[in-house]
């Protein structure tokens, strides 16, 4: 086979992954095993969106609820995990309590949400392992200690996913002279659409918080142990990566 006859190939497979969403009566399963496998020939091929015609690829809001009124340590990687995921997010607030909105395209978007959730497990299990580790605090002490876990756990996360993404965009840009162009093209189109939402943004107020050390040493390594791969099933599609 011709090397026009493979890329002509790997771009028509990459429009059909494309298609496979969940607005397209796909699984979130489904639709995340594509986004990866669209990312990753994307990558390999140095290819832009326009050179496989994704551009009118639509990009979607996806809602993730953080439960209660009140801000969480977990709000402390949401940046991290948008800019991870080429997603703009918010934060809105009703009745039902906080919730995030993710903004990008729906596989972008729905990933992002995936990770959010992943995270949010993830916080959950250690911090009940940590209170078992620590029998001796209570009341006060244990909830102070409890929350310096959580900030530090979250801390760690953020810092890894921006590593990761400073990593990908760098292995994209250097796969050739063009690759940045793939870079670019994306964040041009979630911008564009972003734009026609009329959506204004206000940077959140940091909040100012006094941690206990160890226990927030505690959660940087707990942050170190969270499960950030994307997530994979079998099929077909594992064999167009070496």
């Amino acid at each position: 086979m011709s090397q026009a006859d493979e890329l002509s190939r790997v771009k028509a497979r990459i429009r059909a992954l494309a298609e496979k969403t969940t607005s397209n009566g796909c699984t979130e399963a489904e639709a995340l095993s594509a986004a990866e496998m669209v990312g990753r020939l994307l990558e390999r091929y140095a290819l832009t969106m326009e050179q496989v015609d994704l551009r009118d690829t639509l990009c979607v809001q996806m809602q993730v609820f953080a439960g209660g009124q009140r801000r969480r340590p977990i709000d402390g990687c949401v940046v991290a995990i948008a800019r991870f995921c080429d997603c703009k997010v918010w934060l809105t607030r009703s009745e039902l309590g906080v919730a995030y909105i993710f903004f990008g395209l729906e596989t972008d978007a729905m990933l992002a949400r995936y990770l959010f959730e992943v995270i949010a497990s993830a916080v959950r299990t250690e911090v009940v392992a940590f209170k078992q580790r620590n029998p001796r605090l209570r009341d006060i002490r244990l909830r102070r200690a409890s929350d310096s876990f959580q900030h530090g756990m979250v801390a760690r996360v953020a810092a890894r996913l921006t590593a990761m993404h400073a990593q990908r965009e760098a292995t994209v840009a250097a796969q050739r002279s063009t690759g940045t162009a793939l870079i670019l093209a994306k964040h041009q189109l979630v911008e564009t659409a972003f734009r026609a939402t009329q959506t204004r943004l206000v940077s959140a107020r940091n909040l100012a918080r006094r941690v206990i050390r160890t226990a927030y040493q505690d959660g940087l390594q707990a942050g170190e142990r969270v499960n950030l791969s994307r997530p994979l099933t079998g099929g077909d599609e594992q064999a167009l990566i070496p």
